[in-house]
């Protein structure tokens, strides 16, 4: 019985790391990280993927969550971003007058997973739930390269307009930046007219979880402004 516990223990343990890694994992790195021998790993990997928790991605040596685990997972923790992230969602709204939002990593994109909007604005922002936009175009998305593990040398920097980033070293200096004042900004790089805010949101164990901020129109959404919201949305979402 103690043996079939320390398997357990293991085998979560390396369901746990794949589950928080941002990219595939290998055998290798998962006996160095949790040392863990190569014979013991080997076994529990088998286990892991024969339950239908784990899969090797294509036919590479690399290690994911299964189809069943991503859906699983997801499902759950974006509802808990839902739920957790309204109320902050309405805050950020009421302070700025501008549509807030919250976004996630999803399919190697940023996913809108909620909006709100409670202006009287003849002409108000669409509704983007469920979007999915490119990561280097918007305050939202440079959030989750700043903040997360992706290899931005494997993106594809694809030009929207004159002002999107598409050189991997002026990408890589902007997302210093964010990380060192706390906020990014996306100034019409997806489209002409629109600009963005973008602060990131952790939960309580301090997980990076996603990008919580503010699209609007260009003409309102000056430089100055989009500053000054940065550093207090991010005072609030930081509280």
């Amino acid at each position: 019985m103690q043996n079939q516990n320390k398997s357990l223990t293991k085998g979560l343990s390396i369901l746990r790391l794949i589950m928080m890694s941002q990219k595939p994992l290998t055998a290798n790195y998962l006996c160095q990280t949790l040392d863990i021998d190569k014979s013991t790993m080997s076994r529990l990997i088998t286990t892991l993927i024969n339950e239908n928790f784990i899969e090797y991605k294509e036919n590479s040596k690399e290690i994911v969550l299964s189809d069943f685990m991503k859906s699983a997972t997801q499902k759950e923790s974006r509802e808990k971003i839902l739920t957790n992230t309204q109320n902050l969602l309405d805050e950020i709204f009421y302070l700025t007058n501008e549509a807030a939002y919250i976004g996630v990593f999803d399919d190697d994109a940023l996913l809108i997973l909620n909006q709100v909007d409670k202006s009287n604005r003849v002409l108000k922002t669409r509704d983007s739930v469920g979007l999915h936009l490119p990561l280097h175009t918007n305050a939202f998305g440079k959030i989750i390269l700043a903040f997360s593990d992706i290899e931005i040398s494997s993106l594809e920097l694809k030009k929207y307009t004159y002002r999107t980033l598409t050189s991997i070293t002026k990408l890589q200096k902007e997302l210093d930046l964010i990380r060192e004042r706390g906020y990014a900004i996306g100034n019409e790089e997806h489209e002409y007219g629109l600009k963005s805010l973008a602060v990131p949101y952790f939960n309580a164990n301090n997980q990076f979880l996603g990008a919580i901020g503010i699209s609007g129109l260009a003409i309102r959404l000056e430089e100055e402004t989009l500053h000054s919201f940065g550093q207090k949305i991010f005072m609030i979402t930081n509280k």
